[in-house]
Protein backbone atom coordinates (compact mmCIF):
# COMPACT_ATOMS: atom_id res chain seq x y z
CA UNK A 1 0.00 0.00 0.00
CA UNK A 2 1.22 3.50 -0.86
CA UNK A 3 1.00 6.68 1.17
CA UNK A 4 -1.03 9.07 -0.97
CA UNK A 5 -1.62 9.05 -4.71
CA UNK A 6 1.35 8.95 -7.09
CA UNK A 7 0.98 10.61 -10.51
CA UNK A 8 3.39 10.29 -13.45
CA UNK A 9 2.93 12.04 -16.81
CA UNK A 10 5.12 11.18 -19.76
CA UNK A 11 5.74 9.27 -22.97
CA UNK A 12 5.47 5.68 -21.84
CA UNK A 13 5.29 2.09 -23.00
CA UNK A 14 2.54 0.17 -21.26
CA UNK A 15 2.65 -3.63 -21.22
CA UNK A 16 -0.15 -5.74 -19.79
CA UNK A 17 0.23 -9.49 -19.34
CA UNK A 18 -2.98 -11.38 -18.68
CA UNK A 19 -6.49 -11.68 -20.19
CA UNK A 20 -6.20 -8.19 -21.79
CA UNK A 21 -2.64 -8.75 -23.03
CA UNK A 22 -1.37 -5.85 -25.11
CA UNK A 23 1.44 -3.28 -25.54
CA UNK A 24 0.86 0.44 -26.09
CA UNK A 25 2.99 3.58 -26.34
CA UNK A 26 2.06 7.23 -26.06
CA UNK A 27 1.81 10.28 -23.81
CA UNK A 28 -0.20 9.10 -20.84
CA UNK A 29 -1.04 9.87 -17.23
CA UNK A 30 -0.30 7.09 -14.73
CA UNK A 31 -2.16 7.13 -11.40
CA UNK A 32 -1.14 4.85 -8.52
CA UNK A 33 -3.76 4.98 -5.76
CA UNK A 34 -3.21 4.16 -2.07
CA UNK A 35 -5.09 0.84 -2.45
CA UNK A 36 -2.58 -0.31 -5.13
CA UNK A 37 -4.92 0.38 -8.04
CA UNK A 38 -2.94 1.50 -11.11
CA UNK A 39 -4.67 3.42 -13.92
CA UNK A 40 -3.15 4.51 -17.24
CA UNK A 41 -5.07 7.24 -19.10
CA UNK A 42 -4.45 8.62 -22.58
CA UNK A 43 -5.94 11.70 -24.27
CA UNK A 44 -9.42 10.31 -24.99
CA UNK A 45 -12.39 9.23 -22.90
CA UNK A 46 -12.78 8.41 -19.24
CA UNK A 47 -11.85 4.73 -19.56
CA UNK A 48 -8.18 3.94 -18.80
CA UNK A 49 -6.24 2.23 -21.60
CA UNK A 50 -4.70 -0.11 -19.04
CA UNK A 51 -5.37 -0.83 -15.39
CA UNK A 52 -4.90 -3.23 -12.52
CA UNK A 53 -7.28 -2.97 -9.56
CA UNK A 54 -5.97 -3.44 -6.00
CA UNK A 55 -2.81 -5.23 -7.08
CA UNK A 56 -1.00 -7.51 -4.67
CA UNK A 57 2.17 -5.44 -5.10
CA UNK A 58 3.20 -2.19 -6.78
CA UNK A 59 6.74 -0.87 -7.17
CA UNK A 60 7.87 2.46 -8.60
CA UNK A 61 11.54 2.59 -9.60
CA UNK A 62 13.22 5.22 -11.81
CA UNK A 63 10.03 6.01 -13.69
CA UNK A 64 8.92 2.40 -14.12
CA UNK A 65 5.70 1.26 -12.45
CA UNK A 66 5.27 -2.49 -12.00
CA UNK A 67 2.05 -3.91 -10.61
CA UNK A 68 1.39 -7.62 -10.05
CA UNK A 69 -1.76 -9.48 -9.09
CA UNK A 70 -1.60 -13.26 -9.44
CA UNK A 71 -0.90 -14.06 -13.11
CA UNK A 72 -1.57 -10.47 -14.20
CA UNK A 73 1.19 -7.91 -14.63
CA UNK A 74 1.05 -4.25 -15.62
CA UNK A 75 4.33 -2.47 -16.37
CA UNK A 76 4.63 1.18 -17.41
CA UNK A 77 8.08 2.29 -18.59
CA UNK A 78 8.60 6.06 -18.83
CA UNK A 79 10.82 7.16 -21.75
CA UNK A 80 10.32 10.91 -21.40
CA UNK A 81 8.88 12.13 -18.10
CA UNK A 82 6.86 15.35 -18.24
CA UNK A 83 6.27 15.45 -14.49
CA UNK A 84 5.57 13.39 -11.39
CA UNK A 85 4.26 14.05 -7.91
CA UNK A 86 2.80 12.54 -4.78
CA UNK A 87 -0.48 13.92 -3.40
CA UNK A 88 -2.44 13.20 -0.22
CA UNK A 89 -5.57 11.12 -0.70
CA UNK A 90 -8.59 10.30 1.46
CA UNK A 91 -12.05 8.83 1.13
CA UNK A 92 -14.61 11.16 -0.45
CA UNK A 93 -18.06 11.26 1.07
CA UNK A 94 -20.92 13.41 2.28
CA UNK A 95 -19.59 16.06 4.71
CA UNK A 96 -20.77 15.44 8.27
CA UNK A 97 -19.01 18.17 10.28
CA UNK A 98 -15.55 19.35 11.30
CA UNK A 99 -13.27 16.79 12.94
CA UNK A 100 -12.77 17.61 16.64
CA UNK A 101 -9.18 16.30 16.53
CA UNK A 102 -7.73 18.16 13.52
CA UNK A 103 -8.51 20.72 10.82
CA UNK A 104 -10.08 18.06 8.56
CA UNK A 105 -13.70 17.27 7.77
CA UNK A 106 -15.59 14.14 8.76
CA UNK A 107 -17.26 12.59 5.70
CA UNK A 108 -19.59 9.63 5.33
CA UNK A 109 -19.13 7.05 2.58
CA UNK A 110 -21.26 3.93 2.80
CA UNK A 111 -20.96 2.38 6.30
CA UNK A 112 -18.01 4.44 7.48
CA UNK A 113 -17.25 7.96 8.61
CA UNK A 114 -13.65 9.04 8.03
CA UNK A 115 -11.65 12.24 8.35
CA UNK A 116 -10.06 14.01 5.39
CA UNK A 117 -7.23 15.29 7.58
CA UNK A 118 -6.27 12.48 9.97
CA UNK A 119 -6.58 8.72 10.43
CA UNK A 120 -9.89 8.85 12.31
CA UNK A 121 -12.37 6.24 11.03
CA UNK A 122 -15.65 5.04 12.49
CA UNK A 123 -17.71 2.11 11.24
CA UNK A 124 -21.44 2.76 11.48
CA UNK A 125 -24.62 0.78 10.67
CA UNK A 126 -25.63 1.27 7.05
CA UNK A 127 -29.09 2.47 8.09
CA UNK A 128 -27.81 4.99 10.67
CA UNK A 129 -28.64 8.66 10.18
CA UNK A 130 -26.13 11.31 11.25
CA UNK A 131 -27.98 13.83 13.41
CA UNK A 132 -27.24 17.46 14.18
CA UNK A 133 -26.23 16.53 17.72
CA UNK A 134 -22.79 16.30 19.26
CA UNK A 135 -21.55 13.87 21.91
CA UNK A 136 -21.15 15.63 25.25
CA UNK A 137 -18.10 13.53 26.14
CA UNK A 138 -15.90 13.59 23.02
CA UNK A 139 -17.48 16.18 20.70
CA UNK A 140 -18.12 13.77 17.81
CA UNK A 141 -21.43 13.81 15.91
CA UNK A 142 -24.29 11.61 17.08
CA UNK A 143 -26.19 8.95 15.13
CA UNK A 144 -29.82 7.92 15.11
CA UNK A 145 -30.21 4.14 14.87
CA UNK A 146 -33.46 2.15 15.09
CA UNK A 147 -33.23 -1.28 16.75
CA UNK A 148 -36.55 -1.79 18.52
CA UNK A 149 -36.60 1.90 19.41
CA UNK A 150 -34.75 4.96 18.16
CA UNK A 151 -31.37 5.45 19.85
CA UNK A 152 -29.20 8.56 19.56
CA UNK A 153 -25.60 7.50 20.09
CA UNK A 154 -22.08 8.82 19.66
CA UNK A 155 -20.37 8.12 16.35
CA UNK A 156 -17.59 6.33 18.26
CA UNK A 157 -18.75 2.88 19.40
CA UNK A 158 -16.11 2.95 22.12
CA UNK A 159 -17.78 6.04 23.55
CA UNK A 160 -21.41 4.93 23.12
CA UNK A 161 -22.24 1.28 22.35
CA UNK A 162 -25.30 0.39 20.28
CA UNK A 163 -25.09 -3.17 21.64
CA UNK A 164 -25.21 -1.91 25.22
CA UNK A 165 -28.15 0.38 24.49
CA UNK A 166 -30.21 -2.36 22.79
CA UNK A 167 -29.30 -4.85 25.53
CA UNK A 168 -30.44 -2.44 28.25
CA UNK A 169 -33.73 -1.91 26.44
CA UNK A 170 -34.65 -5.40 25.24
CA UNK A 171 -32.57 -8.11 26.92
CA UNK A 172 -35.06 -10.72 28.31
CA UNK A 173 -38.02 -8.58 27.22
CA UNK A 174 -39.46 -11.30 24.98
CA UNK A 175 -40.21 -14.98 25.57
CA UNK A 176 -38.72 -17.68 23.35
CA UNK A 177 -41.59 -19.11 21.26
CA UNK A 178 -40.09 -22.61 21.31
CA UNK A 179 -39.21 -23.17 24.98
CA UNK A 180 -39.58 -21.57 28.43
CA UNK A 181 -36.49 -19.39 27.99
CA UNK A 182 -36.03 -15.65 27.51
CA UNK A 183 -34.57 -14.04 24.39
CA UNK A 184 -31.20 -12.40 25.01
CA UNK A 185 -29.69 -9.63 22.91
CA UNK A 186 -26.54 -11.09 21.33
CA UNK A 187 -23.92 -10.03 18.79
CA UNK A 188 -23.39 -12.74 16.15
CA UNK A 189 -22.22 -10.79 13.11
CA UNK A 190 -25.29 -8.61 13.62
CA UNK A 191 -27.58 -8.07 16.59
CA UNK A 192 -29.75 -11.09 17.42
CA UNK A 193 -32.50 -11.95 19.87
CA UNK A 194 -31.44 -15.48 20.80
CA UNK A 195 -32.70 -18.02 23.32
CA UNK A 196 -30.88 -18.15 26.64
CA UNK A 197 -30.94 -21.96 26.49
CA UNK A 198 -28.68 -22.22 23.44
CA UNK A 199 -27.42 -24.76 22.31
CA UNK A 200 -30.33 -26.84 23.67
CA UNK A 201 -32.64 -24.33 21.95
CA UNK A 202 -31.22 -22.66 18.86
CA UNK A 203 -34.04 -20.15 18.37
CA UNK A 204 -32.69 -16.80 17.20
CA UNK A 205 -33.95 -13.81 15.23
CA UNK A 206 -32.06 -10.98 13.57
CA UNK A 207 -32.96 -7.60 15.06
CA UNK A 208 -34.51 -5.58 12.22
CA UNK A 209 -33.97 -1.90 11.56
CA UNK A 210 -37.14 -0.36 12.92
CA UNK A 211 -39.14 0.33 16.08
CA UNK A 212 -41.49 -1.92 18.03
CA UNK A 213 -45.12 -0.90 17.46
CA UNK A 214 -47.03 -3.81 19.00
CA UNK A 215 -47.24 -7.56 19.29
CA UNK A 216 -47.69 -10.16 16.58
CA UNK A 217 -50.37 -12.85 16.97
CA UNK A 218 -47.50 -15.29 17.60
CA UNK A 219 -46.48 -13.35 20.73
CA UNK A 220 -43.29 -11.81 19.36
CA UNK A 221 -42.93 -8.05 18.80
CA UNK A 222 -43.98 -6.26 15.61
CA UNK A 223 -41.53 -3.80 14.07
CA UNK A 224 -42.28 -0.82 11.84
CA UNK A 225 -39.51 -0.87 9.23
CA UNK A 226 -38.78 0.94 5.98
CA UNK A 227 -40.38 -2.02 4.16
CA UNK A 228 -43.52 -2.08 6.30
CA UNK A 229 -44.67 -3.82 9.47
CA UNK A 230 -43.08 -7.20 10.22
CA UNK A 231 -42.72 -9.69 13.03
CA UNK A 232 -39.38 -10.21 14.77
CA UNK A 233 -39.58 -13.65 13.14
CA UNK A 234 -39.37 -12.73 9.43
CA UNK A 235 -40.83 -16.15 8.49
CA UNK A 236 -43.82 -15.87 10.83
CA UNK A 237 -47.10 -16.91 9.18
CA UNK A 238 -49.19 -14.94 11.66
CA UNK A 239 -47.96 -11.49 10.66
CA UNK A 240 -49.99 -9.17 8.51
Amino acid sequence: MHDGTRVIAGECTTVFEGPREREQRGDVLVVVKPDNTVLVHDAEGYQPVAWLTRAESVTIDSGTVTARDGDELLRVVTHDEHGSARYPASNAGVPVRDCPDCAGTLVRARSEVTCTGCDAAYGIPSDAAVTGGRCGDCGLPTLRVERGRAFELCLDRGCDSLDDAVTAAFDREWDCPNCDGDLLVLRRGGLLAGCEHYPDCDTGFSMPSGVVVGNCDCGLPLFETAGGTRCLDSSCEEQG
